[in-house]
């Protein structure tokens, strides 16, 4: 058992608590902040490394041993998602102290991103269904408030649709593992994994299995279930939906990896062919979008839907390549998002408006953001030697070895339409004539930039050094497809 699991929940929990005490003293708060997130950093990226050194770490909370106790689990797939949430959080916190504005970091802005980073950590370190649900809790309460926070028109219609929505996932969330739990009469994952298999997943644990599809269909946005995303998305400032972008949807993409490589694998004729298809639909669904609108964050966030297909779909892959693909673009699409919604909120700062049609000329006066936005739009379209790339590259040849053609065909096409989304957005905020003179833009980028850098090298990183990633990739993919790497660590059978 390693007690060191648990810091990267508690890091965030204990400064979202001491944040509250200091809601009114913004320079204090800001410090914390940054503190804590570089604290959180070195935390989660020495775990990667713990885990890859001595294999999957577990911590048994009071000392239960599972299935019976609460349980975490840090195999190398939760700790690489754990410390790519640090960066993004650290990335968004220092992007907040010249956007998010005086009255909201005032009002506990800064104590509810960390209880959000707490929920998600969480999410991703457990290893028991019940508390999966609690975690999320954790992260949607949070998100609550800062969907909300501003009390502008727009963020109160939209909060009412968003909390509706995750209010009754929630439920059925609840009544799932209760199901499950009376069939199975578990919900440690490990060992639910065993009680399936040795009962050959009968008919109505698949039925529970693809309930929990559809709950973690709608966290994450899946066709047809991505109806809110739109609009909850482009209410609140840019920094809390690049939060928003980068770490819940993908929350629930993790839930559809872990459940359905580690417990419901034995019916994929039924199971993953159906998940194969949503998430096509969801990949078409995007496209769709993503072309349809000049809304610079609303490109953005269609663009979050096709990716969340594309990942989705290496449930369905049977290779090591295949699942390495989704992995690697999993974490790719984390970051990347992140960087485009800040490059949106630095775009809105300059502009004030998020219509690409009425910017123009952006890049005479602010050459850096330019280039770094371009840097963002080829990483996004896969173009090489960018992170997009090696992890779309893994995903059609995984395809190929699963013989999943279609899949191949429009991930392809898909990333063509990607591109153009973005590329236009280029060319008429940035190329074109010049909108404004220097004394009507709204604001400056001053302070904007840093963290956007910190991302886009990052995104830089994961395509030039995929060689020093790879390894690290391929772990998580091999625990996920042997599920008993990850029973006999949690179980110690």
């Amino acid at each position: 058992m390693s007690n060191y699991v648990i810091l990267p929940i508690l890091i965030p929990l204990l400064t979202g608590i001491i944040l509250m005490f200091f809601s009114r003293n913004v320079t204090a708060s800001r410090i914390i902040s940054v503190v804590s997130s570089l604290l959180f950093v070195g935390v989660s990226g020495y775990l990667v490394h713990l885990v890859k050194v001595n294999g999957i770490l577990t911590h048994e909370v009071g000392e239960w041993k599972p299935p019976f106790g609460i349980v975490l689990v840090a195999d190398m797939l939760s700790a690489l998602l754990v410390l790519t949430t640090s960066i993004i959080g650290l990335c968004c916190i220092l992007f907040s102290f010249h956007s998010i504005g005086i009255e909201r970091e005032r009002f506990y802005f800064y104590s509810f991103v960390q209880f959000m980073i707490v929920g998600v950590t969480g999410a991703f370190l457990t290893g028991d269904l019940f508390n999966l649900f609690v975690f999320f809790e954790v992260m949607l309460m949070s998100s609550y408030v800062l969907i909300a926070l501003g009390g502008t028109k727009l963020q109160l219609r939209e909060s009412l649709k968003y909390i509706l929505v995750n209010v009754v996932s929630s439920a059925l969330f609840v009544i799932a593992v209760g199901f499950l739990y009376s069939v199975v009469g578990t919900l440690n994952i490990a060992d639910l994994s065993v009680r399936v298999e040795e009962a050959d997943q009968p008919g109505i644990v698949t039925a529970i299995a693809m309930l929990l599809f559809v709950v973690f269909a709608v966290k994450g946005a899946l066709f047809p279930l991505y109806f809110w995303l739109p609009g909850s998305y482009k209410a609140p400032p840019s920094v809390v939906t690049a939060l928003f972008g980068a770490l819940l949807t993908k929350v629930g993409v993790y839930a559809i990896f872990r459940v359905f490589f580690i417990i419901f694998y034995h019916d994929p004729s039924f199971t993953h062919t159906i998940i194969g298809y949503v998430c096509l639909f969801t990949i078409v669904a995007g496209c769709i979008g993503a072309i349809a609108y000049w809304d610079v964050e609303k490109i953005v966030i269609y663009n979050i839907v096709i990716a969340v297909g594309v990942i989705t779909y290496g449930v369905t892959l049977t290779t090591e390549a295949g699942v390495s693909g989704a992995l690697y673009y999993l974490i790719h699409d984390m970051i990347i998002k992140a960087a485009l919604f800040l490059l949106a909120g630095a775009m809105f700062t300059i502009t004030g408006t998020h219509s690409a049609k009425k910017m123009g000329g952006l890049i005479k006066r602010h050459p850096l953001l330019g280039w770094m936005f371009f840097i963002a739009v080829i990483s996004l379209a896969g173009i090489p030697p960018l992170s997009g790339f090696i992890g779309k590259f893994l995903l059609v040849q995984g395809a190929a070895e699963s013989h999943s053609y279609l899949f191949m065909a429009i991930l392809l096409l898909s990333s063509l339409v990607v591109l153009y989304s973005v590329i236009k957005v280029f060319i008429h905020a940035f190329w074109r004539e010049p909108k404004l003179t220097a004394q009507e833009e709204k604001g400056s980028p001053k302070g904007l930039l840093l963290p956007i850098a910190l991302l886009l090298a990052l995104s830089v990183f994961l395509g030039v050094g995929a060689e020093m990633v790879s390894p690290y990739i391929s772990d998580a993919a091999k625990t996920l497809m042997n599920p008993s790497i990850y029973i006999d660590a949690v179980l110690k059978e």
